[in-house]
This record gives structure tokens, C-alpha cells and sequence, in this order.
């Protein structure tokens, strides 16, 4: 019975991903090549010199994502939020610059597999708190906070589940 479910999961899961625009999709492979080292970004997902220049400010960015897996906050105590949530809303500030993420459920989809499922009940704000920056422009802004649903915002408890499905870059599909 728990392979079914695991099974059924990871269907879902993959079913989530493919609803997602394929700027998302694309993004979200690049940056989990980035992000869990599982690639050579530049070698794979670069076209042009300014994919090259993205993919090297994302690897800067990207450098927080090894101390914000060991600084989540496990408890409600106040005192480890400002050190987490201030480097967790850059980075996510930095991926929602990038224009490519085009609402909470891809940014979600993302974040709980750079960081793993314990970060979930730190995304809404961590989004909300990145989409409202001055870094982001006003119209996409108004979208992205439109994209966060009210039961994702007040969600009374969270999944403790790691993430099943990573997707990966596929040579034929990517080059289509």
C-alpha cells in the first residue's frame, strides 16, 4: 500500500509540474540543476550569452541555499526567524526578478525541493515578502500576490512528505 501511495504522489506531483507554463518548467530544471549541483547549468541551459550571464548570477545567488537548509526555523520560537526569512525572501526575490516563475504554486514546487518539505510553512510569506519588493515590477507583482490562494496562506499545518518528483532536462523535448 505504500508504494501505491508513493506511486500516486509522484503522479500528482508530476501532474502539478505539467501545468506549469513551460518558462516555468524550463526554469525550475535549471534552477534544481543549480540549486542540488546536479548539472553543468552552462553547459545545458545556456543559448546565448545572457542565459550565460542569468545562469551566473543564479549560481551567486544560490550560494544562501546551503545555510538556509540548516538555519529552518523547527519550532515557533521568534529569535531564528530574521536570519532565515531575510537570506529565504532574497534568494526568492532573486528568482522572481528573473520573470520566468508566474505564481506561488511553481515557486512552491521549486522551493520544496531546493530546501526540502520542512521549509513549506515558511513559502507564503517568504513569497509574499519577495513579490512585494520594489525589485519587481508593479504588474507583475499584483499577479504573483494574486496567485497565492487564501488556503495556501492560512494553511493550518503542512506536509512533512519530501517531494518524490525532480524533473530533469530532457535533450529532445528541450530542444523542440
Amino acid at each position: 500500500m505504500a508504494v501505491a501511495g508513493s506511486a500516486s504522489m509522484t503522479i500528482n506531483e508530476m501532474r502539478e509540474f505539467a501545468s506549469f507554463e513551460p518558462c516555468e518548467q524550463r526554469y525550475i530544471k535549471r534552477s534544481l540543476d543549480i540549486g542540488l549541483g546536479r548539472q553543468d547549468a552552462f553547459r545545458l541551459w545556456a543559448r546565448d550569452e545572457g542565459e550565460n550571464a542569468a545562469i551566473r548570477s543564479q549560481y551567486v545567488a544560490y550560494q544562501e541555499l546551503k545555510s538556509l537548509r540548516r538555519m529552518i526555523p523547527c519550532d515557533s520560537s521568534l529569535s531564528l526567524i530574521e536570519g532565515f526569512i531575510g537570506k529565504l525572501t532574497r534568494v526568492a526575490a532573486f528568482d522572481l526578478a528573473q520573470e520566468r516563475i508566474t505564481c506561488f504554486s511553481a515557486f512552491r514546487f521549486l522551493y520544496e525541493r531546493l530546501l526540502g518539505a520542512e521549509v513549506r510553512p515558511w513559502l507564503p510569506s517568504a513569497f509574499c515578502a519577495a513579490a512585494s519588493l520594489p525589485q519587481i515590477r508593479p504588474e507583475r507583482r499584483k499577479m504573483l500576490l494574486q496567485s497565492l490562494s487564501e488556503a495556501a496562506a492560512t494553511a493550518p499545518g503542512w506536509s512533512d512528505r519530501e517531494p518524490c518528483f525532480y524533473p530533469e532536462y530532457v535533450e529532445q523535448a528541450e530542444a523542440a
